[in-house]
């Protein structure tokens, strides 16, 4: 925090934001295919989004004018113009319409977070724009959704890593078979290789339908929730994340409660919508909180609109953690 003028990440259901929320910092991941992909390593085709990190939510439009943009190396690049995120940032929120959807506010999040959370919203609508109560009734599906979606693309993405091609290759294997085997066994994490399994077994024969086809059409069924929210506003306004930070290794042996972490940015990541997450508060035991800025696919101008406010209305960015020790 504070070393850099910013950084890039990957946003496949949350990689940018929740990082951006639980540390105190914005980060943004932007429509899908409004940056390349071309050079990144694929975990999730469909899934995956480049964005930026920065200390303030301008920080993070500086980045994003820079690296958005068509590229012919990336089918999935999207050749529209590149916003004026900047400009963006100042443009106030005269007739913005904020929607705050109801399954984001439900039993199981930190108080502390909904509380930090929903003054947030207040400020923006102190700052002038229309509050909206709206529903995105498919969110209650979204993790189950995601984690079959991004885990039998990962199971396709990641068997290029057989030790032959690039990559890591192990240094003895007696046969072909043992050379894959030990060059993935030592080249991947524990949670790669959970995500590998189960993409795999979603994709076997007889299973495929029932699972992964499935997950794609309840999919469909989240995008079209917010295509038809935003004909009723501009953004919505969310927790990023159900907590604040939890502590190093807490949940690696309980990975369902770590993925049941990711209710509030898998659904964006699914519809491909922009969203990005900045400070707005702080716990009693001074752990960041995040709030989250989802627009329309291309709607990164109007998602820097609210951002950009709220950041001139607090002054949250400005604070850092204090070292617990």
């Amino acid at each position: 925090m504070s070393l850099c003028a910013g950084s890039l990440g990957t946003d496949t259901g949350g990689s940018i934001r929740q990082p951006a929320s639980l540390c105190g910092v914005a980060g943004m991941k932007p429509t899908y295919g409004r940056v390349s992909r071309y050079g990144v390593i694929a975990f999730a085709s469909s899934l995956d989004h480049p964005g930026p990190f920065g200390r303030t939510v301008e920080d993070v439009a500086t980045l994003l004018e820079v690296i958005a943009g068509h590229d012919p190396c990336d089918a999935t690049s999207i050749p529209s113009p590149v916003g004026h995120y900047r400009q963006a940032c100042a443009a106030g929120l005269a007739g913005m319409r904020v929607g705050v959807p109801e399954e984001y506010f439900q039993s199981g999040m930190d108080p502390e977070v909904e509380a930090a959370v929903r003054e947030a919203i207040d400020t923006i609508a102190r700052a002038g724009a229309k509050l909206v109560p709206v529903s995105l009734p498919h969110t209650q599906y979204a993790v189950a959704t995601y984690y079959l979606v991004c885990t039998a693309e990962a199971s396709s993405n990641l068997a290029r890593y057989d030790g032959v091609r690039y990559g890591h290759r192990t240094a003895e294997a007696s046969s072909l078979d043992e050379l894959y085997s030990k060059t993935r066994g030592e080249g991947f994490g524990v949670e790669p290789k959970r995500r590998i399994i189960l993409g795999t077994y979603v994709l076997r024969s007889g299973y495929y339908e029932a699972y992964y086809g499935k997950a794609l059409r309840v999919r469909r069924k989240i995008a079209d929730d917010f295509r038809a929210v935003f004909d009723r506003c501009d953004v919505l306004a969310t927790p990023t994340s159900p907590t604040a930070a939890f502590k190093l290794g807490e949940r690696q042996s309980d990975p369902l409660q770590m993925y049941l972490a990711d209710i509030y940015t898998v659904a964006p990541a699914l519809a491909g919508v922009p969203a990005l997450s900045q400070c707005c508060g702080f716990t009693k035991s001074n752990l960041p909180i995040g709030l989250q800025i989802i627009g329309p696919p291309l709607g990164e101008e109007a998602v820097f609109r609210v951002a950009g406010e709220y950041q001139r209305r607090s002054d949250w960015h400005k604070r850092l953690p204090k070292d617990p020790s």
